[in-house]
């Protein structure tokens, strides 16, 4: 089991809804972004030894609708001239917070 993964969450969330649900917003490119999410559906003990890996993606297809990697105003309009190739990058900055269990 040394090498064993297991999901305990798997969650959606577009960049575009990173500051408000309502009013999206496109995502600066080149630039270091601040994304803040709660992880409400997962309820997991990590015990000592156990690590975490964390993935971004940009497109969970075809689990999920194709991201176009540019903002439109609705992407389910997006035509195929609108779908390009997207690099995504994760800061040394980055962290997770997790609560401590006594």
């Amino acid at each position: 089991m040394a090498v064993y993964q297991l999901i305990i969450n798997a969650e959606i969330f577009r960049g575009r809804y990173r500051k408000s649900f309502e009013h999206p917003e496109a995502i600066p490119a080149n630039e270091m972004v601040e994304y803040r999410f709660s992880l409400h559906a997962a309820d997991h003990t990590f015990l000592k030894g156990h690590r975490i890996k964390v993935q971004v993606q940009s497109t969970w297809f075809p689990l999920y609708d194709r991201n176009p990697q540019k903002f439109l105003p609705n992407i389910m309009t997006a035509s195929p001239g609108d779908f390009s190739k997207a690099t995504q990058r994760v800061y040394p900055a980055s962290h997770l917070i997790l609560p401590l269990a006594p």
